[in-house]
């Protein structure tokens, strides 16, 4: 016996799915930004073309030659040791900005929210770089050496 209760799961559905893709569209959005401002922008490229390729035939195509590009960069990221602390030094870098930029309210757009997004996406670096360093095989790092 059920109860008398009902679930009216179609609405649910349709809640959800509209709240994926606009998901999928923002992360868009923002890694495109983030491509040529501080952050991991091919990274949010890709997971806002993996949300969208559930609903649209043009993210699904899309999403495989990211995919490999990102890898690709994450690859050369790590491919030698002065490839590794030019990233580490870019990490350091940004958080040293994000507590400058909160602490220091004659730059511009200074202020907690340009800060936070400064170290934050420090913080990214880092995960995926230490992420990145022990995924990469020796092979891959050496190819990515010799081009």
């Amino acid at each position: 016996m059920s109860g008398g209760f009902t679930r009216n799961t179609g609405n649910r559905g349709k809640v959800k799915r509209g709240l994926l893709i606009a998901a999928g569209f923002l992360l868009l959005a923002v890694g495109i930004a983030l491509l040529v401002l501080p952050g991991p922008g091919l990274l949010l490229v890709l997971g806002g073309l993996v949300l969208l390729s559930n609903e649209f035939e043009w993210a699904n195509k899309l999403t495989e030659p990211v995919r490999k590009k990102a890898w690709q960069g994450a690859i050369e990221s790590v491919a030698s040791p002065l490839r590794v602390c030019g990233s580490v030094l870019a990490g350091l870098a940004l958080l040293a900005a994000g507590v400058i930029w909160m602490l220091v309210p004659a730059l511009p757009f200074s202020g907690v929210a340009t800060g936070s997004s400064l170290i934050l996406s420090g913080v990214v670096l880092f995960v995926l770089l230490v992420y990145t360093y022990r995924k990469v095989t020796p092979e891959e790092k050496s190819a990515a050496r010799r081009d």
